[in-house]
């Protein structure tokens, strides 16, 4: 088996469609798999989209077999580091058969390409483009996968760690629900930072959305500048990101806290938009007709998403991080339509965000793996 297959680069339209629909055939029969939305999956490989194509490349493979049908994909991708110079290699996108030649062959082509343009490792399976996004491979939970969140087979695993990436970072998605919510310890903590003068609470409001946006830029740079190659946030790009979540974001569930009036941490949260999608049967594509039935089953969705939460350093551990989950709880408990919330992309280099989540009742529900390949 294999002897007859061949690796054919995404150039055209034909191969690009191939490129999206294969993971249909892949998990066909899985009740967890949602496909992704074709125009999130086309937007990453848009050059004149991606702002990521001005300091780096990409590019798409197929395996295709005998009968010149796709059984793999991948796509690999560099962007500069913040010297300038030196090249952060990576890859994404990855669907195969089970079958270690064909994964293997797949990654091959990748690390040769990376080779090519400098690179000396890759990291994957990740985005070319934010975290919050395809990023990382799923090596446990297997349920409810989230919207642009990579859902993987359990094989997966071992084809990445057969061929020599060793994880880098290990990402959790903690959930919390009315029941498991430690609420009398964690009122009493978030007490004291309520009766402090110095902080103050507001949650997001789309009629002030510019100046939210500043005050989100603030904090991002500030909160996540020690990460490796971070590149700052600016106002313009969060200001689309806004634009992009208006129909799953309710505002009063993006909480924003004040240090002396100056902008100290957040904590955002979205519906489960793939509660919708799931019953929409979308098949990649979101019409005018699947639009409006969108509007309707919103209102069905029961379970939250944080997608990010983030405190200024200098304000971590003074209990502000708490005061934020508390604020969110008691709009949840305002709706009855909500039983569960999840936060996502919880690093295993955050050891006491990991703590305060334990404390707080959170149960782990899904694992990714960043793996790196050094050359």
């Amino acid at each position: 088996m294999g002897k007859d297959w061949i690796i054919r680069e995404v150039d055209d339209a034909a191969t690009a469609r191939q490129f999206l629909e294969l993971s249909d055939r892949l998990y066909a029969g899985d009740p967890e798999y949602i496909r992704p939305l074709d125009v999130d999956i086309e937007n990453i490989f848009d050059r004149e989209f991606n702002v990521h194509f001005e300091q780096g490349d990409a590019c798409r493979w197929l395996l295709l077999n005998s009968k010149r049908e796709a059984v793999g994909r991948v796509a690999a991708f560099y962007t500069l580091n913040a010297d300038g110079v030196t090249k952060q290699g990576a890859m994404g996108f990855f669907e195969c058969v089970n079958n270690r030649d064909a994964a293997f062959l797949l990654f091959d082509t990748c690390a040769h390409w990376l080779k090519e343009k400098g690179c000396t490792y890759m990291d994957g399976p990740v985005n070319f483009g934010d975290r919050d996004s395809f990023w990382g491979l799923m090596v446990s939970g297997y349920k409810n996968p989230a919207y642009r969140e990579n859902y993987n087979p359990p094989f997966y695993k071992n084809f990445f760690e057969e061929y020599g990436f060793e994880m880098i970072i290990g990402q959790q998605t903690s959930e919390i629900d009315r029941t498991s919510f430690n609420a009398e310890r964690f009122g009493k903590l978030a007490s004291r930072v309520f009766s402090n003068p110095r902080y103050t609470y507001k949650h997001f409001l789309w009629s002030e959305a510019k100046a939210f946006a500043k005050d989100f830029v603030e904090i991002y740079n500030q909160a996540w500048a020690h990460h490796e190659n971070f590149k700052p946030m600016t106002e313009g790009k969060m200001r689309m990101h806004l634009r992009k979540l208006r129909p799953i974001m309710i505002q009063e569930y993006a909480w924003f806290v004040y240090a002396d009036e100056e902008p100290a941490g957040f904590y955002i949260n979205v519906i489960d938009v793939n509660q919708v999608f799931r019953k929409l049967h979308l098949k990649g594509k979101l019409n005018v007709w699947h639009k409006l039935l969108f509007l309707w089953y919103r209102r069905k969705v029961n379970r939250l998403r944080g997608i990010i939460f983030g405190i200024i350093p200098k304000y971590q551990n003074l209990g502000l991080e708490t005061g934020l989950i508390m604020k969110l709880r008691e709009e949840v408990l305002k709706d009855d339509r909500f039983v569960s919330s999840e936060l996502a992309w919880i690093g295993d280099f955050n050891p006491k965000m990991l703590s305060m989540l334990d404390s707080l009742g959170c149960s782990t529900i899904k694992v990714h793996n960043t793996y790196r390949k050094s050359f």
